[in-house]
């Protein structure tokens, strides 16, 4: 039953319905003044507001000075996604780490700079004293995500320096939020399952040798029990994950705040409210509850047909939430292909004849395959449409037995890493306030005195 805390009112109707009134901007005033919404333009495109050396994402090349769509390529300082994903050894579960001192250091590390990073994170896994107790189970959140940015900027007021913006200080606090991120979120996990769901409450502690896959599977599992594929496939994920140029959303929020000076812990809670968003982070969930609607529908998962028809209906707005969105399928920058995705699906496949999933992957099969071909029958779209990596993530998150509330941290926890190494490039290279221009088309009015004014 809702508060008065959280009860809307008819007042408060009536109030949004004048700020809705008040906030309407004409859409072709956009277009007049050439304003590129979302800061991309009409092809897509993003406008370019900064330079990095830390990630690249490619979707075209030009070719006798013409822009030619491409399959899209992503490069963490230099290096193919695809080659560093396919040259680890199966048995190796600290992909993860590797790719995070890359990113961070600009340089593979050697098998003495891994070992040492990895004790330095090993020795970072672990929160304050009585901080789980106090903060965590305290006052537990039905949402992950809010427990975590929550736990987050909790953590500035056990932080001796938390306003020292020095590169060495925010290094440190950058290793330790990434250390720590994978037991803010599992905890919080634990805690809202005791709370909310009645179940029993069970903390592990991390292992020190574990790898940050191998312990999220070990603190979340009541048994701590998994199989080295299981580790391997999240440690993928986390790697496929971790970075994604200095345009997305989160990290562009990450170079915005950290613009305006401010401290390690309130930057990377503004990128986890930005990460928290449907249409960035949370677009796997999407993806596995429009898949769950479409099995209730489609009763051949290979007949091209039922499927077609529902994937129709969802761009009619006339099935699952009515939006008008195939969720997992198109990409702001990708148009060929996501990398990412192409990159995963070999795991993807191994884990699903692992655990006998072959018949529902098939119609992920058939919707991969009809998707993009009906999105260009049905739309006007300016480039072309393929699967991205939230078509399979959240699928492998569930064969994995991940809780579907974990499926946005878990993303944290793999971007984590990324969000550091630009905030490092920030504080170290830039001097300025982010402060881009708004047009204001409102018309100027005299003062009109209270006694004079009429609704």
């Amino acid at each position: 039953m809702a508060t008065s805390f959280s009860k809307i009112t008819p007042e408060l109707v009536k109030l949004a319905e004048k700020t809705k009134e008040a906030s309407y901007i004409d859409p072709e005033l956009y277009q007049k003044y050439d304003v590129k919404r979302g800061l991309r333009d009409l092809n897509g495109r993003g406008v370019l507001v900064g330079i990095t050396n830390i990630s690249e994402v490619n979707a075209q090349r030009v070719i006798d000075g013409k822009s030619v769509p491409i399959d899209g390529e992503l490069f963490y300082r230099g290096y193919n996604v695809k080659d560093i994903v396919k040259n680890q050894p199966f048995d190796f579960h600290f992909g993860f780490e590797d790719c995070a001192y890359l990113l961070l250091f600009g340089k593979l590390p050697t098998h003495d700079e891994l070992a040492a990073f990895t004790d330095i994170l090993s020795d970072y896994r672990s929160l304050p004293k009585n901080f789980v107790r106090d903060v965590i189970l305290k006052k537990p959140s039905k949402d992950m995500m809010n427990t975590l940015s929550r736990s987050v900027l909790t953590l500035y007021s056990y932080d001796d320096n938390p306003d020292d913006i020095t590169e060495e200080n925010v290094l440190r606090q950058c290793l330790q939020l990434i250390a720590m991120f994978p037991l803010l979120s599992v905890y919080g996990f634990n805690a809202y399952r005791y709370y909310y769901r009645g179940e029993s409450l069970i903390i592990h502690p991390p292992k020190k040798d574990y790898s940050t896959a191998e312990n999220i599977l070990h603190c979340l599992r009541d048994d701590s029990k998994f199989t080295p594929l299981e580790a391997k496939l999240l440690d993928v994920a986390l790697i496929l994950h971790m970075e994604h140029g200095g345009g997305n959303n989160s990290t562009f929020t990450t170079h915005l705040v950290s613009s305006s000076g401010s401290d390690t812990y309130s930057v990377i809670a503004a990128a986890i409210g930005s990460l928290k968003g449907p249409r960035h982070g949370g677009a796997n969930i999407k993806v596995v509850k429009m898949m769950a609607d479409m099995k209730k529908h489609v009763t051949d998962y290979t007949d091209e047909d039922q499927v077609s028809a529902y994937l129709r209906a969802l761009l009619h707005k006339e099935a699952f939430d009515k939006a008008g969105l195939i969720y997992g399928v198109g990409h702001a920058v990708y148009s060929l292909s996501d990398p990412r995705a192409e990159t995963f699906k070999g795991y993807v496949e191994e884990l699903v004849h692992a655990k006998g999933m072959e018949h529902e992957y098939s119609l992920y099969q058939t919707v991969a395959k009809l998707a993009p071909q009906i999105i260009n029958e049905e739309r006007k779209i300016y480039k072309g449409v393929c699967c991205n990596i939230d078509f399979y993530s959240g699928f492998v998150y569930q064969m994995l037995g991940l809780p579907m509330e974990l499926f946005t941290p878990i993303f944290a926890i793999a971007r984590i890493a990324g969000w550091s190494a630009h905030r490092m490039e920030e504080i170290c290279h830039h001097d300025k306030i982010m402060r881009p221009a708004y047009m204001t088309v409102a018309p100027h009015h005299d003062y009109v005195p209270i006694d004079e004014r009429r609704e």
